[in-house]
């Protein structure tokens, strides 16, 4: 029996020695310790060792044991100490390394714009306000001085939902529900996304951004209207911007001009920006036409008042010197992060 437990300590030692992975070692515990190892089959056999040598079969059984479980233990130390050696030279951090970069976002060049728009007139005590990009035929086009049928109706031709319901084609509409409330003096613009049915070119979208802006009070009159232009391009464009009104026509206000800037690039002396003349048609405007006063419920004989309106990418392409208006939606980060 001494004999026997001799050589399977031996071989449980050598099998130890040889193991070089965990599963392995767990492996050897289970042949040897398990219940159904070699060293609980000698105990279980322990009944047919005369009484006399129980006891001393027993003892050198538990020491064999005791032995092995010491031996088990010992490789499993040595296998979980070299596994943390590995894992630290695998996870070593160099502290002394520059840190990566975070990739943080910022505001659209439009986005840019239109909060330096909103800045300037809000500073000047209007409100800003927004509505419906679906709207009904009525608010875009009937309650603007524009009736079925208008000729100028085509140069505004938006994409039907039905004969009612349309993609707005300017922000006026926000123009005329407020209006439509009553609550006087209004002193507002409406910025947001209009569509109108135009082919996609460097200066030309279907869909694109539109700020609209709106003041009703009693004794308003062109000069007014003049001056509060004159101090947005001075504060958009530089100190010494000077405005330029030409005749226009518009539906909806009368009388209507559109409004050039000198040139902030050349000062007005021309150049490849303004293409030489020295001045950059920026935005259109007049004073509201009476039509539209009535139709909102206005009495055009006690109150005036003046509109505008100026493309949002039309600014960020004068403000920001770029030639091609696709080039804000095309979402290329080489592009977009010089902003």
């Amino acid at each position: 029996m001494k004999e026997k437990l001799k050589n399977i300590v031996d071989e449980a030692m050598e099998k130890i020695k040889a193991s070089e992975e965990l599963e392995k070692l767990n492996e050897i515990r289970v042949a040897f310790l398990g219940k159904k190892g070699e060293l609980t089959e000698i105990l279980k056999s322990l009944k047919e060792v005369t009484p006399e040598e129980r006891p001393v079969v027993g003892q050198l059984v538990n020491e064999a044991r005791s032995v092995l479980e010491e031996k088990l233990e010992e490789k499993k130390k040595y296998f979980a100490k070299k596994l943390r050696e590995e894992q630290i030279l695998k996870e070593t951090i160099d502290v002394t390394l520059p840190a990566k970069k975070p990739m943080v976002g910022h505001r659209h060049p439009n986005t840019i714009a239109l909060e330096e728009v909103e800045r300037i007139f809000v500073g000047m005590g209007y409100e800003v306000v927004e509505g419906p990009e679906v709207e009904y035929d009525y608010y875009n086009f009937e309650a603007l001085n524009i009736p079925a049928n208008h000729p100028a109706k085509d140069e505004q031709d938006t994409f039907y939902i039905n004969e009612k319901i349309v993609l707005r084609s300017q922000t006026s509409p926000v123009q005329v529900r407020v209006m439509e409330q009553g609550h006087l003096p209004i002193r507002m613009i409406a910025p947001g996304r209009v569509f109108r049915s135009d082919e996609v070119d460097a200066t030309h979208s279907p869909s694109f951004h539109q700020i609209e802006g709106l003041v009703i009070d009693k004794n308003i009159t062109f000069a007014d209207l003049k001056g509060t232009l004159a101090e947005f391009a001075k504060q958009l464009f530089g100190e010494n911007t000077r405005v330029k009104f030409r005749p226009h026509h518009f539906p909806f206000t009368e009388p209507s001009a559109e409004v050039d800037v000198t040139c902030f690039k050349c000062g007005g002396s021309g150049c490849r920006f303004c293409k030489g003349s020295g001045w950059i048609e920026i935005l259109g405007c007049g004073m509201v036409h009476p039509n539209v006063l009535k139709m909102s419920g206005i009495d055009p004989e006690q109150y005036t008042g003046f509109a505008f309106g100026v493309g949002l990418e039309r600014i960020a392409l004068l403000k920001y010197e770029i030639d091609d208006m696709r080039l804000l939606y095309e979402n290329d980060v080489r592009f977009l992060k010089q902003f």
